[in-house]
């Protein structure tokens, strides 16, 4: 299953009624290293009133938890969490640090600033989609490996190759087409290679 997540943290700012809301996503692995980024979120903005938070992990984006952090329920985390589950995002954790201006926004106030500080962030980040690959790998010939590279062209397939006195080459294919790189390996190396299938990778 193909999943859309970003590829790098970004940060933006916007301010309305005199409060700063300053939007920071970045990409995550884990529920850990989510609550890191938060943690680091807090330390980078100590005088900041608000630290408000979502998160989103799993391929199926089945893990989701947000924060209002001392804004009124509802008001914060949830418009945040809105934005980038609606987008189709996962592995991926949003902060939205407020500086209080001293003007009250009201809760619908609120929920349009939340939001409108993690779209912010959102239109400035690069969007990936990250695939389920296998590497189907061997010890080639450079001509071998000039072949098998055009063959996994032609199926749609990527190839990393390091170089020295026989290329190292990986063919990352679906894990539904291993057998098809197998097949493809003994056919251009006339059954010479001994190709060897790697553990799944997100690529």
């Amino acid at each position: 299953m193909p999943y859309r997540t970003i590829a790098a943290p970004v940060e933006t700012e916007i301010e309305i009624k005199k409060s700063r809301f300053i939007g920071f996503l970045a990409p995550v692995a884990d529920e850990a290293e989510a609550r890191e980024v938060i943690a680091e979120r807090r330390s980078a903005h100590p005088k900041a009133r608000h630290h408000c938070t979502a998160f989103v992990l799993d391929p199926d984006s089945r893990t989701q938890r947000f924060s209002d952090d001392g804004e009124p329920a509802g008001t914060a985390g949830a418009p945040i969490l809105d934005v980038v589950s609606g987008h189709g995002l996962t592995f991926v954790v949003a902060v939205v640090t407020r500086y209080f201006g001293g003007t009250l926004l009201g809760a619908g106030g609120l929920v349009r600033a939340y939001g409108q500080a993690t779209s912010a962030a959102l239109e400035t980040a690069r969007i990936v989609t990250k695939h389920e690959l296998v590497p189907v790998r061997a010890e080639v010939d450079y001509a071998q490996a000039n072949a098998l590279d055009r063959a996994a062209g032609n199926r749609g397939w990527t190839t990393r190759s390091r170089y020295g006195a026989a290329v190292h080459l990986d063919m990352m294919v679906p894990v539904a087409e291993v057998d098809a790189a197998l097949a493809i390996y003994a056919d251009v190396t006339a059954g010479q290679a001994e190709p060897a299938v790697g553990d799944v990778e997100w690529v």
